[in-house]
């Protein structure tokens, strides 16, 4: 085998990876309503957790908040893709604010099975990452208003909650020996891992003796389809880089499970700022990226490890490099999503 000048024997690409249809609609909708509404345009949190999609929506004119209280009156106003809390879309209202929810459809399910659990009387336990915008818009359906998503070291758990976020097992136990065996309905962050996931779930069913579990998995086609891709990249390469920016959670869960299956992994937030070394040479490197991160930095990665700033991934299998690049297709994806009905 022909060996790089930087001493790299082989580039393997995982696919599917990057954008997934949740993140690919919720672009459209910033790019739609750039395209009809006068900027500035405001978006409370990010539209998607990576930097580089942001810093170029700042660029055209979009300005990213976090309170509604920045937001103008008679401004044009989107809701991230991660879900927003009831409270907050009434505030809009209330205030009159025109506003496009750009949550992903999958975590709408996750929103409509909570509600339903509430509806049919049971509590709800929601298995997630503290903090995460995900999981403050989930925890929001809370008629109690407990504990959303905040950690306080008084009370983890109360028995006045009608929603218990936990986060891995010794949560499990603790809620058990906080609210005893109670009937509970299980619904779950979508860009968690579902080996982690799994084990949470497994000790919920130990514990609680009734539990209802969503009828399908609420961890998403496009978390599932990448960590799956990871899974087998991992069998081919010696060292695998994941591309994502360090707050998106399924980006992380795709290091921390190459990490897990033994293997040398890296996160590259920015590929400009990634430095070939010894580490790297005369191994067969795997690449794959979070469902927020843009193709264009797998472009700007190869580039780097091949020490050719003209690479295009369009170009990955010339004959120049077609020795040095392989695909490693797991599964097609094929999964779209309508866009809002207001854009429609």
């Amino acid at each position: 085998m022909t060996v790089l000048s930087n001493q790299i024997k082989k580039i393997v690409l995982a696919q599917p990876r990057g954008f997934c249809a949740g993140v690919n609609r919720a672009i459209d909708i910033v790019d739609i309503a750039l395209d009809l509404y006068d900027p500035p345009i405001y978006v409370r949190h990010e539209i998607v957790h990576n930097h580089h999609v942001v810093n170029d929506f700042k660029d055209r004119g979009v300005v990213f908040v976090e309170s509604l209280n920045e937001v103008p009156d008679n401004a044009n106003l989107i809701f991230s893709a991660h879900g927003t809390s009831p409270d907050l879309i009434q505030k809009a209202k209330d205030r009159g604010l025109r506003f496009i929810d750009a949550v992903c459809p999958l975590v709408t399910k996750v929103h409509l099975e909570i509600k339903k659990a509430f509806q049919a009387g049971h509590k709800v336990v929601y298995i997630g990452h503290r903090g995460h915008q995900e999981v403050l818009g989930a925890m929001g359906y809370s008629k109690a208003k407990i504990d959303l998503g905040i950690k306080t070291d008084d009370h983890k758990f109360n028995l006045k909650q009608d929603i218990y976020l936990v986060e891995n097992v010794q949560d499990v136990i603790d809620l058990r020996e906080v609210i005893g065996d109670q009937e509970l309905a299980i619904a779950t962050q979508t860009t968690l891992s579902l080996d982690d996931t799994q084990s949470i779930i497994e000790k919920l069913k130990e514990l609680f003796s009734k539990l209802h579990l969503p009828k399908s998995d609420d961890i998403c086609y496009a978390t599932q389809n990448r960590q799956d891709a990871v899974k087998e990249l991992v069998r081919e390469v010696d060292f695998v880089l994941i591309i994502g920016s360090n707050n998106s959670s399924n980006t992380l869960r795709l290091l921390e499970l190459a990490q897990n299956l033994g293997k040398d992994a890296e996160l590259v937030p920015d590929p400009e700022d990634f430095v070939v070394d010894e580490r790297l040479y005369e191994k067969v490197i795997g690449i794959s990226s979070g469902a927020s991160a843009p193709e264009f930095l797998v472009d700007a990665l190869i580039a780097k490890l091949l020490q050719d700033p003209d690479f295009e991934y369009s170009r990955g299998t010339d004959k120049k490099y077609q020795n040095q690049i392989e695909i490693l297709n797991f599964k097609e994806e094929k999964v779209s999503f309508p866009l809002p009905q207001e854009l429609q």
